[in-house]
């Protein structure tokens, strides 16, 4: 545990009072550190990674004797100095080969960190995919595949996934332009067996093209860009619940207030209830239609039709007709 020490001069205060806790956090940056002894594969992994997390990274070339999970003070010491929540640590063992730990931090005291296992026979790197690589800066899309990331329980697998999610998710944006969309991140994992009860994830990075289709929605097509990682879980270290409740705990003033009878669906649209008074059809004023009015001429035959039927054989109709007609003409 690192302890607490009191700013020297006003530009200490300034400094410290910016790596305190804010209501709206900047972006995680991820610090890569090199152990003591590390391999080519995990070399090349983690200059992939810090070019597509670029600009939020930092990257260590100094060899450190780091053992996170022996003592991981000196990590905590790096979170700390350079301001980093997320730090990556390159490790290479005969036990332990091609290992890259990811290490999350709160308030640059570790929080949880799980090992991951690179497969060498079917990694590859960016460079080896010979086509056009997105922008700095901008956010993908990411997508897991495999119910072992579903699990309810805190496994192995959902620690990996919200580990990954941090790792890649960016900028936080309220809005993203459609033109801004131009890679996808897809994690997946095959079904646990009783022959393999921890299968490899695997990770690959993906280039999104429109194409015309015709339509008023283009087609979109993807095509691999690495680099292609297979990696098996290690070690794994899960959040202590104290700490874990602490951060995700959100200010005072930042969650919008309930309101009665509105609720918002799976869609994200807002849906609400309307309870309307007792309403009197006898007041209730509907729209008037001159297609709905009788004209003259069909009221003199409405009327001479009543005649006859009240008067029978005994009147001849045709007199009566030309009676209405022509009191119809002199008024």
């Amino acid at each position: 545990m690192l302890k607490a020490v009191k700013p020297k001069n006003a530009r200490a205060a300034r400094a410290m009072k910016a790596r305190e806790p804010q209501q709206n956090e900047n972006p995680k940056t991820t610090l890569f550190v090199t152990g003591q002894k590390t391999s080519q594969i995990l070399k090349l992994a983690v200059a992939d990674l810090a070019t597509l997390k670029r600009p939020f990274v930092e990257r260590f070339t100094k060899k450190n004797d780091i053992h996170p999970f022996d003592d991981a003070s000196s990590l905590e010491f790096f979170s700390l100095k350079n301001d980093t929540s997320l730090l990556a640590l390159s490790l290479h063992s005969k036990k332990r080969p091609h290992c890259l730990t990811l290490v999350r931090t709160f308030d640059h005291k570790l929080l949880d960190m799980l090992e991951l296992y690179i497969n060498p026979e079917t990694f590859r790197t960016l460079q080896q995919f010979k086509n056009k690589k997105p922008s700095i800066g901008l956010k993908p899309l990411i997508s897991f595949h495999g119910t072992v990331f579903e699990d309810p329980n805190e496994t192995k697998y959902t620690l990996a996934k919200s580990l990954l999610v941090d790792l890649f998710r960016g900028q936080d944006t309220d809005e993203v332009d459609v033109e801004g969309l131009q890679y996808l991140i897809s994690v997946s994992a095959e079904e646990p067996t009783d022959s393999r009860p921890n299968p490899e994830i695997k990770l690959r990075f993906y280039l999104l093209r429109t194409k015309r289709s015709g339509q008023k929605l283009p087609r979109v097509e993807v095509e691999e860009m690495g680099p292609r990682i297979d990696f098996t879980l290690g070690r794994e270290q899960f959040p202590d619940a104290d700490m874990l409740k602490e951060a995700m705990r959100k200010p005072k003033g930042t969650e919008e207030r309930t309101k009665k009878n509105v609720s918002t669906d799976a869609m994200g649209d807002k849906v609400a209830k309307i309870h309307p008074g007792k309403q009197d059809f006898n007041t209730l004023q509907t729209r008037k239609m001159k297609g709905l009015k009788r004209s003259r001429d069909e009221d003199i035959e409405g009327d001479a039709q009543m005649a006859d039927a009240d008067s029978g054989d005994e009147v001849d109709s045709d007199a009566l007709k030309q009676a209405l007609l022509k009191k119809a003409k002199n008024q």
